[in-house]
Parts: C-alpha cells; sequence; structure tokens
C-alpha cells in the first residue's frame, strides 16, 4: 500500500518531536545526576536547565521567518544537524559552567528553529479538516519523547554514566535526519482552503507556491491582534506547567518525596505518556465536531481548552497534597494529560487564523512559552533555595505549594483570555 506523502510527513513531524524531547528530559536527568554529584545547589541547577530556553527564545520568531523563506523542510533539516552535532561533542562536566551555558544556548537555538518549520509544513501539506489530528500526533510526539526518557534514560545513566545520554540523543538526532533527507519533500500546492485537499502538481499551483513563500509579511497586523494575544498568552502557560514539570519533577520524586527515579520504575513516565494519549484524543475529538458540524471551529477550540486548562489548574494546585509516589504520579498525569487536550484548543488555532504565515504566528507564540521556560524554571530553583533558606526540609509539601500554585492559577487565568479573545476564523488572508 502505497502511503500519501502527508500521511509520511506527519510521521516523520511526530518522531522529530519525540527525539527532540527525548533529548530536553535526557539533558535534565543527566545534569541532575552529575550535579548532585559534585553538591551543585538548587539556584545555579535552575540556572543552568533554563539556559537552553534564552537560546530557544531568541530563534523562534527567525525560526518562522526562515521557514517562511527558505523553507520549513530545509530549516527543519539543518537545525537537526546543529543540535546532534553539539550533544555529540559537549562533555558533561558541572564545573565547566562556561562550556556547558554556551552549548544549551547552541542546542536552545537550533532547536527553536523546529517547531515554527513544522508549523509551516504541516500548513502547506495538512488539509483542514485533518488538521486537529495531525497536529495533535505530531506533538505528541513530545510526550511520548519525555515519557520514553523518564523510562530509559535513568537506567542508561546508572549504568553508563551521564555522558552516555548525549551520545544516544546525538545519534537519534543524525538517525532523524537521515530519513528527513532521504523521504521529505516540498508540496506543489497547499492545503489553506477549507475543505481542499492537497493537489496534484501543476506549473500553476508551483507559481503559487513561490508567492506565498514571498508574500509580504503582516508583522504590525500579527502583533496587535487579540486572536494571536490569546494563543500567545495560553502557550505561555502551557509550557511555563510543561517546563517546571519536566525540570522539576525529578527533583520533587527524589528530594519532595525521598523516591529514586530507578526505584520507581514505569510509572515515572506515566505523567508523559498521559499526555500523548490526551493530545491525540483531543485531536480526534476536534476534528469530529468540527467535520459533523456539531461545533464551530471556534467553539471547538475555546471549548478543548477550557476543560482542559481548568482541571489542570486543579490538579497542579493538589499535587504537594500527596505524599506517596501513586499520588504524585496521578496529579501530575491529569495535569500534564489536560493540559495537552487544551492543545487541541490553541495550539491548532495558529493555522486556523493565519494558515500562510503558520510558521510566523508559531514563532511569535512559542517565543511566549520559551520564555515561560527561563521565567519557570529558573524561579522554581529560587523558590526552593528559599524554601530550603526558611525550612531546612525540601520534603515538606510547604516548600512546594508556591512552586504548583502558580501555574495552576496562570491555567484559570489564560483559559478565560481564550474564551474571550480567541477564533476560529481566518484573519489573514
Amino acid at each position: 500500500m502505497k502511503l500519501p506523502v502527508r500521511y509520511l510527513i506527519v510521521i516523520l513531524t511526530f518522531i522529530c518531536t519525540s527525539v527532540c524531547y527525548i533529548e530536553r528530559v535526557g539533558f535534565s536527568i543527566g545534569y541532575t545526576v552529575a550535579a548532585d554529584s559534585v553538591g551543585v545547589n538548587q539556584s545555579s541547577k535552575g540556572t543552568i536547565l533554563s539556559t537552553f530556553y534564552y537560546g530557544y527564545a531568541c530563534s523562534q520568531v527567525p525560526g518562522g521567518w526562515a521557514a517562511q523563506r527558505i523553507g520549513g523542510r530545509r530549516v527543519l533539516l539543518l537545525s537537526f544537524l546543529l543540535w546532534s552535532l553539539t550533544c555529540a561533542l559537549l562533555p558533561l562536566d558541572p564545573n565547566r559552567v562556561i562550556l556547558l551555558v554556551v552549548a544549551r544556548l547552541l542546542v536552545g537555538v537550533a532547536q527553536g528553529f523546529i517547531f515554527p518549520s513544522i508549523h509551516t509544513v504541516l500548513a502547506q501539506w495538512v488539509p483542514p479538516h485533518e488538521r486537529s489530528r495531525s497536529v495533535s500526533l505530531t506533538t505528541s510526539g513530545m510526550y511520548l519523547g519525555a515519557a520514553l526518557g523518564m523510562l530509559l534514560l535513568p537506567t542508561l545513566v546508572k549504568f553508563r554514566g551521564p555522558q552516555s545520554v548525549f551520545l544516544a540523543e546525538a545519534a537519534l538526532g543524525a538517525s532523524w535526519s537521515l530519513l528527513w533527507f532521504k523521504y521529505a519533500i516540498d508540496p506543489k500546492s497547499t492545503a489553506s482552503g477549507v475543505g481542499e485537499l492537497v493537489l496534484p502538481i501543476n506549473k500553476k499551483m508551483d507559481s503559487h507556491n513561490k508567492k506565498v513563500l514571498s508574500a509580504k509579511i503582516p508583522w504590525v497586523k500579527i502583533l496587535t491582534s487579540f486572536p494571536v494575544w490569546a494563543i500567545v498568552v495560553n502557550n505561555f502557560t502551557f509550557h511555563y506547567a510543561l517546563y517546571v514539570l519536566m525540570n522539576w519533577l525529578p527533583t520533587y520524586f527524589e528530594l519532595g518525596l525521598k523516591l529514586s527515579l530507578q526505584d520507581m520504575g514505569s510509572s515515572k513516565m506515566l505523567p508523559y505518556l498521559n499526555m500523548f494519549l490526551f493530545s491525540n484524543i483531543g485531536g480526534v475529538v476536534a476534528d469530529y465536531l468540527i467535520t459533523r458540524r456539531i461545533l464551530s471551529v471556534t467553539k471547538t477550540r475555546k471549548f478543548l481548552n477550557t476543560v482542559g486548562f481548568l482541571v489542570a489548574s486543579l490538579a497542579l494546585v493538589v499535587i504537594p497534597s500527596f505524599r506517596t509516589s501513586g499520588g504524585a504520579v496521578f496529579c501530575s498525569s491529569v495535569a500534564l494529560g489536560f493540559l495537552a487536550l487544551g492543545r487541541a484548543g490553541f495550539a491548532v488555532n495558529h493555522m486556523d487564523v493565519a494558515p500562510r504565515y503558520a510558521g510566523i504566528v508559531m514563532g511569535v507564540s512559542n517565543t511566549a512559552g520559551t520564555l515561560a521556560g527561563i521565567v519557570g524554571v529558573d524561579l522554581t530553583g529560587k523558590l526552593l533555595e528559599a524554601a530550603k533558606a526558611a525550612n531546612s526540609d525540601l520534603s515538606s509539601p510547604e516548600s512546594w505549594r508556591t512552586v504548583f500554585f502558580i501555574p495552576g492559577f496562570l491555567c484559570i487565568f489564560s483559559s478565560f483570555v481564550f474564551l474571550l479573545f480567541s477564533t476560529g476564523e481566518r484573519i489573514f488572508d
């Protein structure tokens, strides 16, 4: 059976996001072990862990611009090769702070080009009636990658040392690059029209594509649009919660609950596995509601975004109240799962409002999401150092309440912003 090219593109972008998040979780796990072995304090750990997001923030909008001008396929390949090579060459030594900072900045810059490029590619290949589930499948790769990283990498670190994580990540990155180079192609038509399928190759469509790539980008209209800002606010909140949990859950399990990641077995991957499942459920439900005309595109986006974020806010706030591994895993699984469900609202909305400039709008909103990583990861380290100074015990639930309350409050606030200002209609030609 011959697989349609757009399905192959979606599968490859799904694998792409999986590998990227294996890298992010892998650095958190490997660096935490190496840093703890030499007595690095929590605030310093937070600074190093957040360095990635400074580079990531700097390249979001340039990534959207480059994908728009050069083509998402080429930009995606180059960015993957750059971060993979950096991981292959980086020595993981917590005492070589400057080298770690430079390397994490470089990896962050390289990976910052990836999601704007992916949105540009998907906007070109995927017709609107397949959009929710295609984007949800692609982004769910992040969570499957995080789950696999949490499951497999602690064991790799235990038997092969922290440096082995970087070598494994570099090998995965190089393997994906070969697949993308061999199988990915540029489309000869776009799928931006309502109900429009990918069209056969012809000169007229090829000319149209060149016109799209060279079109003037309406920066002022994008940056002053309330629906775009609704996406931006929700992207910030989503990534604040995600990055805080991704970078600090290992510390919460080990210091807050006195549990060993190796001894927790497969349970530590459940929050991310739940994200993988709920992300795809959200995509299927959204496309079902839209194609069966049960709800409009606008109401579908608002419904899934609101349900996802409000349930997640409740789960985040109660995490410190559970003092067993089962309770903490359950609450973090519910929080991350429903946040992923909410992506069928705000995350797909980039292509609803601006299919031609999806990479640009994604770059703008993902810059906000990256800033959330910088603020959230670093702030959490400082909050824990302050709690440690006050209580001298990070195993106390009081030391962690503010850490989880902040993203819980942001979820409530951003869901109301999306209800008020978002739309599912195209607002950019």
